[in-house]
């Protein structure tokens, strides 16, 4: 039984490097597979309306749109909430595999206050967002080069803004006829079948009807019997005060190969690999030359000077130590400020333990986009499991600096990190609230934070804490001098503060094309689901992080400045000062954001990241 065992654990750790090494990740789904019958009842639910523009989502039924008799909300978690989802049942209802064409929702028609609401998202280019079976409603889009995959973008726009040749003029079409495509696939033997793609073209219609509107009329622009369908070359429908709008829809159902299990890889497709594997190449070079660094330090240079200083001794030659030798007696003197750096030493403990169990769990499937708010519910709740270990690491330390305030410190690591974050998204969340968006988190949201973080996170930090300091305090290999050491004048490449500027550079640079493909996922709303390519990029950034901090530290050392402990745990650390200046690039080249509200929604999670990022990196040290 015990070879058994052995030999599976063996073949889960080789199939979890396999997964790594090829970028790709199974999909295990977080509900089982649905079987539909024809006939059977299709309900479409409608999510958020989300633009890159503005960043800002808001409920589908902000603006108005066709409504069923009662509106229902989907049960969301945490997760969903804190990215603005807002899922509701939707007056689209189909029938499996049977066709349906031209069917009228509703007739609206447009006021002053409609006109003006449905023109502002036009402008702002947002989109609408529906689910089928818990799989989102994307737009098909075909590439120009020759077998390219076709790519998806996800919903379909409100409308869209088009101004005339030789006029100033602009004019607004909504797209009120949706033509919904729902591909599935059949089992023979039961003639049951699973829905595997939900797609949808949307087009801008003025429906024509003879006569006054009953709600039963029949469209001369689109009507099942003349099977006259519509297309984009029929006069589209402007959104103007007083005028009507009538909105319709087509479902066609196409048999798909595609099995169940394999459905989202179409959405889950990203065509540039060969740009991860320069990623993978770039960083594993930074890595390769730092090891090469390390590996003449530790075993040509301190072996050299550690072999010469014992023959001096044995020889009995009275000669003055140099470089190193000279400050063993002050290295370990504790830091100016140590209690701030136990704090954050065990912050960083807290999130590497968070950012790597959820990485090991996204590489398994088990975080798959399927799950909506999955990811971000599971850190959550790792980082608050987690607080254990950031409170025992911090303890830890401090015991070593000779320290007798444990609680204090507990409190200190529980709070700081937590509580600079929170105040940052208080504000932005009110700015958010503001503009009566639905990304704003509600007061229950709120509050289920505020307990994680103060009924389940701080009680764990202290727990943490108390086991940490119980241990007995890590023993110093040489005893410090009573008498602190002059630092003799340094060299200007030697200062603090151009050391620790440049140990930050490649760091960085060994994360930077991942971090591109990361904020694109964000920020303009696209799939991301490598994360066997960031699994082997977080690794790579440790080791570097690890290895520029021993490379920076010994050069320290030699030149007889023995306060190491601040200048090394910043070394590594001042990458996210890099990240956040490349942040403000993306910003100006890739988004376009033009509302104030959003710049500040940008740049204010973007500071939050920069300084998590801040406090993972500073973790090897």
């Amino acid at each position: 039984m015990a070879n058994r065992s052995h030999l599976g654990f063996h073949l889960w750790i080789c199939a979890f490097l396999l997964l790594s090494i090829h970028g790709l990740s199974f999909y295990l789904p977080g509900v089982a597979p649905q079987d539909f019958f024809k006939g059977d009842k299709l309900r479409v639910k409608v999510n958020k309306l989300a633009s890159t523009k503005t960043q800002l989502p808001y409920s589908y039924y902000s603006i108005p749109y066709c409504r069923p008799n009662k509106i229902v909300d989907s049960a969301e978690n945490l997760g969903e909430v804190l990215r603005g989802d807002r899922i509701e049942n939707s007056p689209y209802e189909f029938q499996m595999r049977v066709p349906q064409m031209c069917n009228v929702v509703c007739r609206i028609v447009l006021d002053d206050k409609t006109t003006k609401e449905f023109k502002e998202k036009i402008d702002d280019e947002y989109r609408v967002n529906m689910i089928l079976d818990n799989l989102p409603l994307v737009v098909p889009m075909t590439r120009l080069e020759k077998d390219s995959p076709v790519i998806y973008q996800h919903g379909f726009f409100v409308g869209r803004k088009v101004q005339y040749a030789g006029t100033k003029e602009e004019k607004y079409f909504i797209n009120n006829h949706l033509t919904f495509t729902v591909k599935y696939h059949k089992d023979v033997q039961t003639d049951s079948a699973r829905i595997v793609g939900f797609e949808v073209n949307a087009f801008s219609v003025k429906h024509q009807y003879d006569g006054d509107w009953t709600g039963k009329n029949r469209l001369t622009t689109c009507d099942a019997h003349a099977k006259r369908t519509v297309t984009s070359s029929d006069p589209p429908q402007e959104v103007e005060n007083k005028k009507e709008v009538i909105f319709t829809y087509d479902v066609d159902f196409q048999e798909s190969d595609i099995k169940w299990a394999s459905r989202w890889d179409t959405y889950l497709l990203m065509a540039d690999d060969q740009v991860h594997w320069f990623s993978i190449v770039n960083s594993l070079m930074i890595v390769l030359f730092l090891s090469g660094m390390v590996a003449m330090i530790m075993l040509r240079t301190l072996y050299r000077d550690i072999s010469k200083y014992n023959q001096l001794e044995t020889q009995e030659e009275a000669q003055e130590e140099t470089g190193w030798k000279l400050v063993h007696g002050d290295v370990f003197r504790p830091p100016v400020n140590s209690d701030l750096l136990c704090v954050y030493v065990g912050t960083g403990v807290q999130f590497f333990g968070m950012i790597l169990i959820a990485m090991i769990f996204a590489v398994l499937g088990f975080l798959s986009p399927s799950n909506r708010g999955g990811l971000m519910t599971a850190l959550l709740i790792l980082w608050v499991i987690m607080g254990i270990f950031g409170g025992y690491a911090s303890a830890r330390l401090y015991k070593a600096f000779k320290g007798t305030e444990w609680k204090s410190i507990a409190l200190k690591t529980a709070f700081l990190f937590p509580g600079i974050a929170f105040a940052i998204f208080f504000v932005l969340n009110a700015l958010i609230w503001g503009e009566k968006s639905s990304g704003a988190v509600p007061f229950g949201t709120m509050f289920a934070l505020v307990f994680l973080w103060f009924g389940i996170s701080v009680p764990l930090v202290f727990v943490g804490s108390y086991i940490g300091f119980k241990k007995p305090a890590l023993e110093d290999p040489v005893k410090t001098n009573k008498i602190p050491r002059q630092i003799p004048e340094q060299a200007w490449y030697m200062s603090s503060a151009f050391s620790i500027l440049i140990g930050g550079i490649l760091p960085f640079g060994a994360v930077f094309i991942e971090l591109f493909f990361i904020l694109t996922s964000i920020w303009l709303q696209q799939f991301y689901y490598i994360f066997g390519f960031l699994f082997i990029v977080f690794v790579i950034l440790i080791v570097t992080c690890a290895e520029i901090t021993i490379v920076l530290c010994y050069f320290q050392l030699c030149s007889e400045d023995y306060l190491w402990w601040w200048r090394s745990y910043l070394t590594s650390g001042s990458s996210a000062l890099y990240l956040f200046l490349y942040t403000i690039f993306y910003f100006f080249t890739k988004l376009n954001i033009t509302k104030p509200v959003s710049g500040i929604l940008y740049f204010g999670y973007m500071l939050i990241a920069s300084y998590a990022f801040f406090v993972l990196t500073d973790t090897p040290f």
